[in-house]
């Protein structure tokens, strides 16, 4: 279904009607989270978007508004230890988990209240290390959305000319020796890589990637810089469980993946086989034209993801009549 485009959109400007909020975990863990609601309490549904490895919702603003303008309700909680959401570790602009399970734990429990306390139909979306820990919940049965998008989804890091295994080893190691908690990497995006201009990585909108560094500098305690050696041991083996086959084929959610071959970050023939074992996903690709960040892409691109998502959910999860909200 064509949309209007809506009205230019300010993406360096947290709109009046979004709540900042504070959700806590069950440990009681403080999670910053954006809520985006209808203003009539009439939403075509509920929408959870959660970012990816270093992000922060404001990073996200502009894509939140196309789908508010299409009428759902956006939520979108900044992981445990990135954006608001306090830091995990010792260093400030270092991202650090002990285990990726803590974030499927997180996930969880916000899904759970989320799904209680908005309309329906509940659909997730996941970029990257985000769309892993979706992934990974949908596959444990831990969340049962009514559909899910998956933009670009971590589910195995890019090799970059050395096997999983070995660089999964060099993470191990660097753990034993007391390194955990230290970053693994400079400033570009690669892990266990020299040293990338960090934009061709994401976007081949200058623009949009300028915005990341406005925020950084309107709101300082949004920034993070590389993971830490724990955090790539554990996105090695948080890959290695996803990858069960016996788990994918029993995801019974419809998925629409969104990818592009050209990825450096994210390896595409994982994504390629995850598609081909649930049952109900398809995937919408991009060649050279897009890098990792799709929906942060050149318009072009952007607004092909866009139509696809929408049309996905026309789909898969039509509105529900006001009297089963």
């Amino acid at each position: 279904m064509n949309r209007p485009n809506p009205p230019i959109f300010d993406r360096r400007s947290v709109p009046d009607e979004v709540q900042e909020l504070v959700w806590h975990a069950p440990d009681g863990w403080a999670i910053r989270q954006l809520d985006w609601l209808q203003p009539d309490k009439n939403a075509r549904g509920s929408i959870l978007f959660m970012t990816g490895r270093a992000d922060f919702y404001e990073k996200y603003l502009e894509t939140f508004n196309d789908f508010h303008a299409a009428g759902w309700n956006i939520t979108s909680p900044d992981w445990r230890g990135q954006g608001g959401s306090g830091r995990c570790g010792p260093h400030r602009h270092v991202g650090h988990i002990e285990s990726f399970s803590i974030w499927v734990d997180d996930l969880t429990a916000f899904y759970r209240q989320w799904r209680r306390d908005y309309p329906g139909p509940h659909i997730v979306i996941g970029h990257s290390m985000g769309g892993h820990l979706v992934a990974r919940a949908l596959a444990e049965q831990r969340i049962h959305s009514d559909a899910a998008i998956l933009s670009a989804p971590m589910l195995a890091l890019a090799g970059g000319g050395m096997p999983e295994w070995t660089a999964h080893l060099v993470a191990k190691i660097m753990c034993l020796f007391g390194r955990g908690n230290r970053r693994a990497w400079k400033v570009s995006e690669k892990p266990l890589e020299p040293e990338v201009l960090r934009q061709g990585l994401l976007t081949h909108d200058a623009t949009r990637y300028s915005d990341e560094f406005f925020w950084f500098k309107e709101r300082p305690f949004v920034r993070l810089g590389p993971g830490s050696w724990r955090w790539v041991e554990q996105a090695y083996a948080s890959a290695r469980k996803l990858r069960n086959k016996k788990n994918l084929k029993a995801v019974d959610t419809p998925v629409l993946v969104l990818a592009t071959s050209a990825d450096e970050l994210v390896d595409h023939a994982t994504i390629e086989r995850a598609v081909h074992l649930m049952p109900n996903a398809e995937m919408k690709l991009f060649g050279p034209e897009s890098a990792h960040e799709i929906y942060r892409e050149a318009n072009p691109v952007r607004n092909a993801a866009l139509q696809a998502s929408f049309e996905f959910l026309d789909r898969v999860a039509p509105q529900k009549p006001l009297h089963e909200h």
